[in-house]
Order: structure tokens, then C-alpha cells, then sequence
């Protein structure tokens, strides 16, 4: 018995400690939606849906029914980090719209915010919500003409975005004024001399099923 307790403490720590390897330290508990808030987009009557209709946490992973359109919120607020948040599309779906929201400013259900868009083929665009609330200098060659607070994420030789059904990992930094956006390895977007330097971030609800989990910042020095 004192062997098996003495191969457990030994054992333990470095299992805790894997997710913290890197610095990173969770925002989403694997368990619970403790340390959100959320935010919904009323009905016609101006009636506010239950948000546990839409937002639910199983098998570790945070489930969003897409429905109502809104977000949910970290209570804190955070400031030059960097962030790693996997998400997916059910495989049996047409994939769909949802985004992850950086320095989000107050509490509409779509924010003024800077978004990094998680549309199924459009992955890696810069959506600047709320115009002119949030600013970012981003290459204007890749400034959508129709709409012009979208910028389209960088070409790549091969797709960036893995099948619906498999899990796809954001690592998003955002330091001062900069935010830079990297794709399962790639990077896809930057934007420099931002206005917004802080606040929360957000998951959208955007009208299709999604899932997300590993949701997990490290902040910089």
C-alpha cells in the first residue's frame, strides 16, 4: 500500500500539471460554465431566452445549440495573452457560422468587439464589430469591398480547416494594440495599432451547433 500511495503523489503532479505546461492555465473548467456570463439576443416580444437552452458542458466539452443568436462571456477581463480554444462542427451538419470574440466592451448580444471568425471556410477572417467602436490596421488587400470591417484571412497551399466533425485549435495573441491569428499551426490573419487593448472574450451563438473546448490563456509579460 505505501508503494501504490507513493507512485500516486509521484504520478500525479506532472498529469496536473500537463495543461499548465506551457503557461497556459484554463478558463473553462471541463466541467461547469463557472466564470461566464452570457449574453442572448431577445425575441420579437423583447422575451430573453434561457441560456441554458443554448449553452450546455458534456463529455468536457462546451455544447452551443446556436440558437438564440448571442455569446457567452468570461466575468474577467484580460489583457496581452494568448489564447487557445478548440472548436468544431457535429459531422453529420453542413458546418455554419460562429466566432471567437477578443476585447469585448460591453453587453450587447453581439458586442463591440474584435472578431476572429470561425464561419466553416472563412476560418481566420477579422470581423471589426460595432464600427467605428473597434479599429485594427489589417492589410487593406484583404479588406472584403462589400463589407468593409471584414478582412480576409491570408492564402494558404492547403486548406487550414480539418473535416467537420474533427477538432480545429485557434491560438490567438493579442499583445498592445496587435492580434495575431494562427489555424492548426498556421497562421492566418494579423492586425496591428488596434484601439481596443483589453476586456473580455467571448463564444459566439450564431445559429448552428457547435462545440468547443481547451479553452485556455496564458498571459504575457
Amino acid at each position: 500500500m505505501r508503494t501504490l500511495l507513493c507512485f500516486v503523489a509521484f504520478a500525479l503532479p506532472s498529469y496536473v500539471s500537463a495543461a499548465d505546461a506551457d503557461g497556459f492555465t484554463p478558463i473553462f473548467d471541463g466541467k461547469t460554465l463557472d466564470g461566464w456570463t452570457f449574453i442572448v439576443k431577445p425575441d420579437k416580444e423583447g422575451k430573453k431566452a434561457d441560456p441554458k437552452t443554448t449553452w450546455s458542458v458534456t463529455d468536457g466539452t462546451i455544447r452551443c445549440t446556436g440558437k438564440p443568436n448571442g455569446c457567452m462571456v468570461t466575468k474577467d477581463e484580460f489583457s496581452d495573452y494568448v489564447l487557445r480554444v478548440k472548436w468544431r462542427f457535429p459531422a453529420d451538419g453542413k458546418g455554419g457560422n460562429t466566432g471567437v470574440l477578443l476585447h469585448v466592451q460591453d453587453e450587447k448580444y453581439w458586442p463591440t468587439s474584435i472578431e476572429a471568425q470561425l464561419l466553416t471556410g472563412r476560418a481566420g477572417d477579422i470581423f471589426l464589430t460595432n464600427p467605428p467602436g473597434a479599429k485594427l490596421d489589417v492589410d487593406k488587400s484583404r479588406q472584403n469591398p462589400k463589407i468593409e470591417r471584414q478582412f480576409f484571412r491570408l492564402e494558404t497551399k492547403e486548406p487550414v480547416e480539418k473535416k467537420l466533425g474533427e477538432w480545429n485549435e485557434y491560438e490567438i495573441t493579442c499583445k498592445g494594440g496587435d492580434i495575431t491569428l494562427i489555424i492548426n499551426g498556421v497562421k492566418v490573419n494579423e492586425g496591428k495599432n488596434g484601439n481596443l487593448t483589453k476586456g473580455r472574450i467571448a463564444l459566439q451563438s450564431e445559429g448552428t451547433e457547435v462545440h468547443f473546448k481547451d479553452v485556455m490563456v496564458k498571459k504575457l509579460k
